[in-house]
């Protein structure tokens, strides 16, 4: 419609300028008429259909125009659309390493985004964009609690996927004492102690706590199981209490098993020598006034005596008391005469039937050599080859389980609580973990004693071992 407005200006000039001088929107020199009415009629019916086409021409751009800006609306629109959605990025989680996964514009049509979880199309609205492949977000879920992973970091173990909790709760060890998550250390690392047999998992601080063990398994005292408390300070858990020999007279039955076990070996103790179940005061009162003799430190369990003494002995077991404690124990006094040269032997109460037989049998080896006339031995010669016996008695023990899953004998079947009729598998484990007492004893006397014993025994067998030791002082090579 401009061209018609210009052509309306040019028609409006006066007839008097003649020499008017002016530019057509091509440029051109435009000279006013000059002619008759009729000239100038015509030329400005020329310009004005002139001027109507360049406006329908410029209508037909404007359509065609209308037409663009509106695909280039829907081009817009799209792009818009797009750009919100990579703002709707759920923020990709991180890994327990701390490599970060930022979010990236997605430049695929929807129809490349799959999501790897459910293999469908993800379309429009919230995805995530992680681990080289795209996820709806309610699929993107840990292996662990299966619920879907909206933190922004999350932790991997292989292939599998865990919310960074998940992934502590099952991977970061906690401790079996406290049952918190082990703390690190100044470097960053986790660091816990471990039993050597039992692999009990426990802070480092609990060394240095004040955190008691088991007297007899030496596994420490979890804060949400109370052990029992024991009248001579030791504590004992409530596994090892389960089969533990209290007093003097529930020790007897145990006490002939050890004797036919020497029997089977052509070693019978001709004697009756006194078995008495006493505390740790009696037991360590009597060392002292032995005149003779090594003792296993830093605690000793058990005693074979030679001097004339008066022991005060357990009559009546404990009961189980308030808070944990054991309670109403009645002790007497017994007075040892010396017939032979063995006068008694003591053996530390509140331990389980395994440990209390194997130190039995220890002791039991010491008065046999006593009674047979053996000359006076090296410490590691005379623990070590007792150390042999305790630990074979050990092993008829577990061998009878593993043949026949056979129940305790019944002459000691009162010293020990049975779970219908057979040993727990705790009672297995606890054999086991004495025999590995036996075996891995780092002390020069009983640890290399019985090794050095144990293999002349297993080279030449027992009786020929007995008859070198009993010539010469030494274990044969």
């Amino acid at each position: 419609m401009n061209w018609i407005k210009k052509a309306f200006k040019g028609s409006t000039h006066k007839s008097s300028e003649r020499h008017y001088h002016g530019h057509s929107a091509e440029g051109r020199p435009f000279y006013p008429p000059s002619g008759s009415g009729d000239a100038w009629r015509e030329h400005e019916n020329e310009e004005i259909d002139h001027a109507i086409a360049l406006s329908l021409l410029e209508g037909s751009q404007k359509g065609r125009k209308v037409k663009d800006d509106e695909y280039q609306l829907k081009e817009d629109e799209q792009l818009a659309r797009a750009l919100q959605e990579s703002l709707n990025f759920e923020p990709p989680p991180q890994y327990e390493n701390q490599n970060t996964y930022q979010p990236m514009p997605v430049p695929y049509p929807m129809g490349y985004r799959i999501c790897a979880g459910c293999n469908t199309e993800i379309g429009y609205g919230r995805f995530l964009n992680c681990l080289s492949a795209f996820w709806h977000p309610e699929c993107f879920r840990c292996h662990a609690c299966s619920l879907p992973i909206s933190d922004y970091e999350f932790s991997m173990s292989g292939n599998y996927r865990f919310h960074k909790s998940c992934y502590k709760e099952q991977y970061h060890p906690k401790c079996e004492v406290c049952n918190h998550f082990i703390p690190t250390n100044p470097a960053g690392l986790i660091e816990y102690r471990a039993h050597p047999f039992w692999m009990q998992k426990y802070c480092p601080s609990h060394e240095h706590d004040g955190t008691p063990r088991c007297c007899s398994c030496e596994r420490m005292e979890p804060q949400n199981t109370g052990y029992v408390a024991l009248n001579d300070g030791r504590k004992l858990c409530l596994e090892c209490l389960d089969s533990a020999v209290m007093d003097t007279r529930q020790c007897q039955p145990l006490y002939q098993d050890i004797q036919e076990f020497y029997e089977g070996l052509n070693m019978k103790v001709e004697q009756q020598v006194p078995l008495l179940l006493v505390e740790r005061q009696a037991l360590n009162d009597a060392r002292e006034g032995e005149k003779t003799g090594h003792y296993h430190m830093p605690e000793t369990r058990g005693l074979c005596l030679s001097e004339e003494q008066t022991i005060s002995t357990i009559r009546r077991r404990p009961r189980s008391g308030t808070a944990n404690r054991a309670t109403g124990m009645i002790t007497e006094p017994y007075k040892l005469t010396r017939r032979c040269d063995v006068t008694a032997i003591l053996i530390l109460y509140g331990l389980p039937r395994l440990l209390t037989g194997s130190i039995l049998a220890h002791e039991m080896m010491h008065a046999w050599m006593r009674l047979q006339g053996f000359r006076t031995l090296s410490q590691d010669v005379e623990e070590g080859i007792c150390q042999v016996l305790a630990h074979m008695w050990l092993l008829t023990q577990l061998e009878s389980v593993s043949n026949n899953n056979a129940p305790w004998t019944s002459s000691s079947a009162s010293s020990s609580r049975l779970k219908n009729g057979k040993r727990s598998q705790f009672d297995r484990n606890l054999g086991e973990f004495f025999k590995h007492q036996i075996e891995s004893d780092a002390s020069p006397v009983y640890g290399d004693g019985f090794r050095a014993g144990h293999q002349a025994v297993y080279k030449y067998g027992l009786r020929s071992t007995l008859e070198h030791i009993r010539m010469t002082g030494s274990f044969p090579h």
